[in-house]
């Protein structure tokens, strides 16, 4: 049976937690919102979504009770099992809404790819644990290439937002461990070049999404999704239409509502003051996690931390900024918020991780030490 020490409660990361609980309570009464009717009440989706949300709990706390570094051992193994269902999902996945992500075993129905999210940082710095420091060019090269071909099996589905995050996440991880920068730069000039063939490569329906992001496209075709996600927060005005009174989203007007588009029901309810709070609790939570990253004297401790971390900032980000017209609209779920039960059981598991972290600070000073 798996126990807490009782001295690591000391350094268990409350303030984060509730930060957690906080944005989560917030995400499940928007779902509740986006997904009740007046022939059912309490939706399908929404039950589905609270009991994943107590099992998620449950992985947080699970996380937290089990050391940082046997988890990201197993990982390390797992990992290489989660790219090999990335290629069987390619050929035998599910399809939904024109894309094949979603594979099942023993019945469980669930997206690899999500999984990849938070099992490449722990191969990642695992990897580089038997590695020397200072590191060489040459050092991240395997990493590189196994970072290109999840990106490309994550591309094919196709699933263009999930293949961001991992990719930039990657990115950013090597810049963390401190590859060259010599190597992003040529790395960006390549992609510039390369764009006419990537741009060949996309999916019409990926292409259309650039298209409107330019300000191409019909208003009652490709721009649609857009457009009636700017009605809805813009009818929010200052303090909102009230708690279950956002026309947009009851009447059927916003599409993806419960899911990619969340940030736009809770902006049409609560107005421009409820945006700027639940904004501001992102950004305390992140900021929070960051500051505490210092506190950590392991850096492949510091390492792990940075890749789990940095997919819920980019997810965050990017899912407020398209629902804005900032970005693309790529099939981002908003962290915390958005209905889906593998992206909240993977958020949760990578929170509960970083606490694991936290909780064992004492004994790295004591490891470092020795």
């Amino acid at each position: 049976m798996l126990r807490i020490d009782r001295r690591l409660i000391t350094n268990f990361d409350f303030a984060g937690f509730f930060l957690i609980l906080t944005i989560t309570f917030i995400g499940l009464l928007t779902v509740f919102s986006a997904t009740t009717s007046a022939s059912e009440r309490f939706s399908y989706y929404f039950i589905k979504q609270l009991e994943g949300t107590f099992a998620a709990l449950g992985i947080y706390l699970l996380f937290c009770s089990i050391g940082y570094e046997k988890l990201e051992r197993w990982s390390y193994f797992l990992f290489f099992f989660v790219v090999v269902l990335l290629g069987i999902t390619l050929i035998k996945g599910s399809i939904g809404m024109g894309a094949q992500r979603w594979i099942s075993i023993a019945g469980v129905k669930f997206q690899p790819s999500e999984i990849v999210k938070i099992l490449f940082p722990a191969f990642f710095s695992y990897f580089l644990t038997t590695e020397k420091r200072p590191f060489t060019t040459n050092t991240f090269k395997p990493l590189i290439i196994i970072l290109c071909i999840v990106t490309v099996l994550v591309l094919k589905q196709p699933d263009l937002g999930t293949a961001i995050i991992i990719l930039a996440s990657g990115c950013i991880l090597l810049m963390v461990a401190g590859l060259n920068k010599k190597f992003f730069i040529i790395a960006a000039i390549v992609i510039a070049l390369a764009a006419p063939l990537c741009w060949s490569l996309l999916k019409p329906y990926q292409k259309n999404r650039i298209i409107v992001f330019m300000g191409g496209g019909d208003s009652h075709k490709e721009r649609y999704h857009i457009e009636q996600s700017k009605i809805a927060i813009g009818s929010g005005r200052f303090f909102g239409k009230g708690y279950l009174q956002g026309t947009q989203n009851h009447l059927c007007f916003l599409p993806e509502r419960r899911t990619d588009f969340i940030f736009s029901v809770f902006a049409e309810e609560f107005g421009f003051v409820g945006c700027c709070i639940l904004i501001l609790l992102f950004f305390l939570l992140f900021y929070h996690l960051f500051s505490i990253i210092v506190t950590v004297t392991d850096k492949n401790a510091q390492l792990l931390m940075y890749g789990l971390i940095t997919p819920l900032v980019l997810s965050t980000g990017i899912n407020i900024g398209m629902v804005l017209g900032l970005t693309p609209i790529v099939g981002i779920p908003l962290p915390f918020m958005s209905y889906g039960l593998t992206h909240t059981l993977i958020t949760f598991a990578m929170c509960g991780w970083i606490n694991s972290i936290l909780m064992r600070r004492g004994s790295m000073v004591k490891k470092t030490e020795g």
